[in-house]
């Protein structure tokens, strides 16, 4: 059998970003389905929708709406149910409308996407188009389109195992000045990047992010893609435990 893909996103499975995942999708397979939330589920990280009833409404051939789900409900739903008798061999998260980049990579739906497909046993790779904020502007998703199938097959052809998930970036420029592919690390804040913030109602409030903390790796994801305009890869481990700290602890903590 062929390549199998399933597509999820965060941004809902009306978003434009998901039509720009489906055509790269088509670029690597006929055999790609997509199972996406009914709305907007950004920064729902990798939450599931337990104790409480979902629904799938199948919104055409091959495409799915779990409605009220999450990123990772779509997967389970798409790995375990839908595509049971064959399952996806590559999962694709995206494209996400804003880039997903450093410590928020843990609270991102997108990322969820792919990590849930990586634990189905799937290859996950989450794709996000960058947005240059300050200059006010929209997304524009011509990199993405551009560079998507390719920054897939060049993953591919290079995976080992299944207990890595990939972070991928696409730089907010012209086509021509993206410099190439970078596999570089996710930049680690001193402290979260997420704050409380008074609504003009006295009774509400946002958390949001105000501004990028400083400072910032040359080499990290955030650096690369902003000043060196090249797409981002970064893998991501499923095995979360600190080996350095395991191997220090073992033999030395007592309830004594």
């Amino acid at each position: 059998m062929g390549l199998r893909i399933l597509i999820t996103n965060d941004d809902g499975v009306d978003a434009p970003g998901i039509a720009i995942m489906a055509a790269i999708a088509a670029e690597l397979s006929d055999d790609v389905w997509i199972v996406a939330p009914d709305g907007n589920q950004s920064g729902a990280g990798h939450r599931f929708t337990l104790g409480r009833e979902l629904s799938i409404d199948q919104r055409g051939e091959r495409r799915f709406a779990v409605v009220g789900g999450s990123p990772a409900d779509c997967v389970v739903t798409g790995y375990t149910h839908i595509l049971r008798d064959h399952v996806p061999d590559l999962v694709l998260s995206g494209v996400n409308a804003g880039q997903n980049l450093g410590d928020i990579i843990n609270v991102s739906g997108t990322a969820a996407g792919a990590r849930e497909g990586a634990l189905q046993g799937a290859l996950g790779i989450a794709m996000s188009q960058s947005i240059d904020y300050e200059r006010g502007r929209g997304v524009e998703w011509h990199n993405a389109a551009r560079y998507g199938a390719a920054t897939v097959r060049t993953i591919m052809a290079s995976a080992s195992g299944r207990d890595v998930y990939y972070n991928v970036n696409f730089p907010d420029c012209d086509i021509e000045e993206v410099t190439g592919i970078a596999a570089v690390a996710h930049q680690r804040f001193s402290r979260s990047p997420f704050r409380y913030y008074q609504s003009d109602n006295a009774d509400k409030f946002f958390v949001a992010i105000p501004e990028t903390p400083l400072p910032l790796t040359p080499t990290s994801d955030f650096e690369v893609l902003r000043r060196n305009y090249a797409v981002t890869v970064t893998p991501l481990a499923l095995q979360q435990t600190d080996a350095p700290t395991l191997a220090r602890l073992q033999g030395k903590l007592s309830l004594d």
